[in-house]
Order: structure tokens, then C-alpha cells, then sequence
């Protein structure tokens, strides 16, 4: 047995399944390796930041750890964005990288990089293995880490050293998983009960942290009558159709998600370090809860910081608050939600027949029909917009995506890794056009692999959400360089083996959603959509308002001067509003 066959020893009692990447010559003993055995499968991609992206989705969904390996130098450094993401996520990832042979490290060899301090901030630890003898103890101890800690580590493996008779076979163990709660002190309990005890109108602001304590915090939420607002990331867990959920806050909420949380006189956080303070009220009571103490505080001042998980503390918790009689609160912001939702609801009808199609008559029809247990990747972009305010992802959906990182084209890859994690289960991609441009060359491994993925890509010929933010500081959007030039995307998908549909009637979207469902191949929706569709923040501050102010007028300065992309910008952007 040699390391490279030592480390997929140790991978597979792990309960690994797929490596996700790119053969290259200083990964090639480990590529060998693999070909030697049958439980880990190599999933070759044709570019490693996809790779990575596929390993986050895993690590994300499947409850132990997602894997991702590259060669040296320049391979490696692909990897590094979706490893971000995995990092701004929580998502448990081992990325392998190979090296150059140990008696070149250090002298400019050909591709050679210093991989530690180029990975040092994305990586919680690296083991950096420069002899058999080490390599089962640094091994293991990342796979501890990115585990226990959730979080990104690496193996960096040098060409020559994985080709060595491993050693150190006795010190091979499986990994120590924690199981541990952890409580916030009875005083701090006590406190948070007095506080809750005395509190008239009460919110809950839920994050991802609150994902093993759902029952709880719906339960404790009904017993006080609180409102829940809650995350992107918490979608699948505070979904639309559950009482109390009142929705989302922030660039992408509602109203009543904002209200809940602004006009309430105690705000519980739970489980979420949301970043926008904006969104966050400057004088109410705060209780805010979190298993990571780092948080506690670190976007808005806090009255009672509580380090614990949410179930065990909440289950400690509940016993001291009475149940509240007065639940008007609690029932406006429910009646003004669901009003929303009602109001919204027209917005996704198929019979707004205007063209190009609404973009919400797609995510609103792909909620309707797709299964109770999807997967949905939501790329970053107006894409979240749709599938947020349009969708519910009730019963066991899920939702995964970069809503902390923030980055472009991870829906594509993600959904490869959720599919060939759960092959049973429904996986779909919301892709904005310009993400899926990123990433389309991996649209042929999902037909390599025969994955019967539905892609719906929101093909505006634009990158609808930069022209948002550029709208919001004042500007007139550069159309030039916010344009994204299209093919036929359906076209390209049966080029390369798989299947798909053009839309550009939305009488036509619920069929093609129907054919997408019963695919067994990976399927594109070319979804043509209009790129001046608004969408609108839960509450315009007067820094908004006279941004968005400044920038309409001058679109509609440069339309009359005769900038005829700007007189069509304008115009797709009033039929949008009132058709």
C-alpha cells in the first residue's frame, strides 16, 4: 500500500463516495489509486473551480463531508472560489492538491506554488505531508477539523510522496465526530426568560443555525407569539407555508419580514450573523443566540448574548417563558405576509401573456410542480430574487447556494454534486444567464454522468442584478458592459447530449417545466425573460430612494438624447411594472 492508496483507505471509512476534479501530473498517483478501487468514484469535471463548487454541495447537504482534488500550482488555484464559498457557507470540505516533489519545494519549480500561504485564509488547517511517516496523523487530524468545526481543509500531497510506502498503518483510526451540546449558563436562561417574560411585542429572527432546532423554534415561537422573519439560507426551514413565518428581511424581503423585526420591542436572533446592520433595528432589545460566541454581537449591539445551540438552549429556555395571550403581533405580521404572498401570486400568473415572459411565472410554476424532496442550487442574482419571494420550499426541500459568499455560477456544479449525492431525489438549477455562461462546459459532465438535472437558466441577455446595485448608488447602468450575449441554450444542451426547451411564451412554461420533471436527462429551460423586471427592497430608505431616483432619471435622460439601448431599457421596465 502506498500513501496515495492509504489516504483513500482512510477517505473511504469516512463514508466518501465521490472525489470531484481534474487529473493532472502531480495528482496522478492518487488518480491511479482511485482506478484500483470501486468505492470512491473519480468525477471528472472540466474545470476544478466547478469542482470545488460540486464538493461544497455535498459537504452542504449529505451531513458528513464533501472532497475535491486538483493538481499543483494552477489546478489548485481554480479550486479556491468554490472553497470560499464552502468556507462563508459552513460546509465541510477536504481539498486535495498535489505538489511538486519534495526536493524541489522551494526553488521556483515549474508550476510550483506556495500552495500553504496561497490557502491559509480560506483553510481551517492544512496538512502538509512531506513524509509517509506523518501522513496518516495530518491526514486524519484535517479530516477532524473540517468535520467537527465545519469548515475547509487541505492535503496538500507531493508527487513523489504518494507514490511511497505508506507507514504508520497502526495510527489509522475513524474520525472522531462531536456530538456534544452545548448550554448557555442558568443565569443567562433565567435573564433571557425575564426579558421575554416582560416584552410586549417579541420577534424571532431565524438563520441556517436554527436547522436542527425547527420544532423548537416554531413550538417557542407559538408559545410567545412571535413572528419568525427569517434568512436566504433559512428558506427551507422557516418555508412560506408554515405559521408563524412572516418572511424575509433585507435587499430581498418583504414588508412584513422587515416589520416583524424593526417594530418589535425584544428581537431573538437565532442561529444567523445576517450582514445587513441596515436591516437590523438600533434601539430595540436584543437577545442573540449562537453556538459560534464570535457572532454574538458582531453585526448590532446586543442586550443578552446566549453561546449555545438552538435546540438545547431553546429546550432549557421554554420552561421559564409564560405563554403570551396577546398575539396580535404576531397575527398582523402573519395576515400582512400572506396578503403579500396573495399580492405576488398575480405577478407569477402564466396568463400575464407579456414578452419576454415574466420571470416569475417560471420559479412560481417550478414550485407548484416540483417534488416535496427537491434540491434546488440557487445562483447568486435576481435568480434568488425569483425563487425567494416566488417559491416555498416546504416538507424536505432544500435550498443550497453562495448567499454568504456571494458568488457567481455556483448553480450549475452544486447541482452535480446534489445529484450524484442523491440520485432518487429532484435537483434544480435557477441560473441567471451570465452565471451559466461561467459554467456551461460542466453542462456535459452531468450527461457524462447521466444526472436528469432541470436547469431553468433566466436568459435576460443581462446581468440584471449588477444593473440593480448600479441603479441603488445613483448610476445610469452601463448596458454595454451589463450585456451578455446568448445562444440558443436548449440547443446547446441536446448538442451535447442532453435535452431541452426554449420558452418564449408563458403559456408555454408549465409544459416545459413538465417535460423538465420528466427527463432522464439532464434538461435545460431556456427561459426568455424580461430584463426590466423591478424588483423592490422591503423598506426604501431616503439613500435609496434618491439613488434609484437619480439613476431613472438619468436612463430616461440618455433614452431622449437617443441612446437607443437605454429607450429600450426604460421601455422593457414599464411594460414589466404594469403588464
Amino acid at each position: 500500500m502506498n500513501v496515495s492508496e492509504q489516504l483513500l483507505q482512510i477517505l473511504t471509512q469516512e463514508g466518501v463516495k465521490h472525489i470531484f476534479g481534474v487529473a493532472g501530473d502531480a495528482l496522478n498517483p492518487l488518480i491511479s489509486a482511485i482506478g484500483k478501487q470501486e468505492t470512491i468514484k473519480w468525477v471528472r469535471f472540466k474545470h476544478e473551480g466547478n469542482a470545488s463548487y460540486a464538493a461544497f454541495a455535498q459537504g452542504e447537504l449529505n451531513g458528513n463531508i464533501g472532497v475535491c482534488a486538483s493538481t499543483v500550482g494552477p489546478g489548485a488555484l481554480h479550486l479556491i472560489n468554490g472553497l470560499y464559498n464552502a468556507k462563508k457557507e459552513r460546509s465541510p470540505v477536504l481539498a486535495i492538491t498535489g505538489q511538486v516533489p519534495v526536493r524541489y519545494i522551494g526553488t521556483n519549480y515549474h508550476q510550483e506554488a506556495d500552495l500553504q500561504k496561497i490557502f491559509d485564509d480560506v483553510c481551517e488547517y492544512q496538512a502538509i505531508i512531506r513524509s509517509p511517516e506523518e501522513a496518516p496523523r495530518v491526514v486524519l487530524r484535517a479530516l477532524r477539523i473540517a468535520i467537527n468545526k465545519k469548515a475547509v481543509c487541505r492535503i496538500e500531497l507531493p508527487s513523489d510522496v504518494a507514490m511511497m510506502k505508506a507507514q504508520s498503518e497502526g495510527f489509522v483510526s475513524k474520525v472522531f465526530r462531536s456530538k456534544s451540546e452545548i448550554i448557555p449558563p442558568k443565569s443567562s436562561i433565567e435573564k433571557a426568560a425575564d426579558m421575554i417574560n416582560s416584552a410586549q411585542k417579541v420577534a424571532i429572527f431565524g438563520g441556517a443555525g436554527c436547522r436542527s432546532a425547527k420544532e423548537e423554534v416554531l413550538e417557542f415561537a407559538r408559545k410567545i407569539k412571535a413572528p419568525i422573519t427569517h434568512t436566504l439560507r433559512a428558506s427551507d426551514i422557516f418555508d412560506h407555508d408554515t405559521d408563524p413565518v412572516v418572511g424575509l428581511t433585507g435587499l430581498i424581503g418583504n414588508p412584513s419580514g422587515y416589520k416583524a423585526v424593526m417594530e418589535s420591542d425584544l428581537l431573538l436572533m437565532l442561529g444567523t450573523d445576517f450582514p445587513y446592520d441596515k436591516f437590523l433595528p438600533k434601539s430595540t432589545e436584543i437577545i442573540q443566540l449562537d453556538i459560534r460566541e464570535e457572532n454574538i454581537g458582531n453585526r448590532t449591539p446586543v442586550t443578552l448574548g446566549l453561546h449555545g445551540d438552538i435546540k438545547s438552549t431553546l429546550e432549557l429556555l421554554e420552561p421559564f417563558c409564560h405563554e403570551k395571550t396577546d398575539d396580535g403581533f404576531m397575527k398582523d405580521r402573519r395576515k400582512e405576509f400572506l396578503n403579500w404572498k396573495d399580492t405576488i401570486k398575480k405577478q407569477a400568473n402564466p396568463e400575464r401573456a407579456m414578452e419576454p415572459i415574466h420571470p416569475q411565472i417560471f420559479t412560481g410554476k417550478a414550485s407548484e410542480l416540483a417534488s416535496d424532496e427537491a434540491i434546488f442550487t440557487i445562483d447568486t442574482g435576481t435568480s434568488a430574487i425569483w425563487a425567494s419571494n416566488y417559491m416555498s420550499f416546504y416538507k424536505n426541500r432544500r435550498i443550497i447556494g453562495s448567499f454568504n459568499h456571494g458568488s457567481m455560477a455556483v448553480g450549475l456544479p452544486a447541482s452535480i454534486g446534489a445529484q450524484l449525492q442523491f440520485p432518487d431525489r429532484e435537483v434544480w438549477a435557477l441560473i441567471g444567464d451570465g452565471a451559466f455562461n461561467m459554467t456551461l462546459h460542466d453542462f456535459s459532465t452531468a450527461v457524462e454522468y447521466n444526472l436528469p438535472i432541470k436547469f431553468i437558466v433566466f436568459n435576460n441577455s443581462q446581468l440584471g442584478f449588477v444593473k440593480i446595485e448600479m441603479e441603488e448608488a445613483g448610476l445610469a447602468p452601463n448596458l454595454d458592459a451589463l450585456t451578455v450575449k446568448n445562444f440558443n441554450f436548449a440547443e446547446y444542451a441536446k448538442l451535447l447530449g442532453g435535452d431541452g426547451i426554449r420558452v418564449e411564451h408563458s403559456k408555454d412554461v408549465e409544459s416545459a417545466i413538465k417535460m423538465a420533471k420528466q427527463s432522464k436527462k439532464p434538461f435545460i429551460i431556456d427561459a426568455i425573460v424580461n430584463s426590466g423586471e423591478l424588483s423592490m427592497p422591503p423598506h426604501i430608505g431616503f439613500n435609496e430612494a434618491r439613488g434609484f431616483g437619480i439613476s431613472k432619471a438619468k436612463e430616461i435622460f440618455e433614452a431622449i438624447q437617443g441612446d437607443k439601448k437605454q429607450w429600450d431599457n426604460v421601455k422593457k421596465e414599464i411594460e414589466g411594472l404594469f403588464d
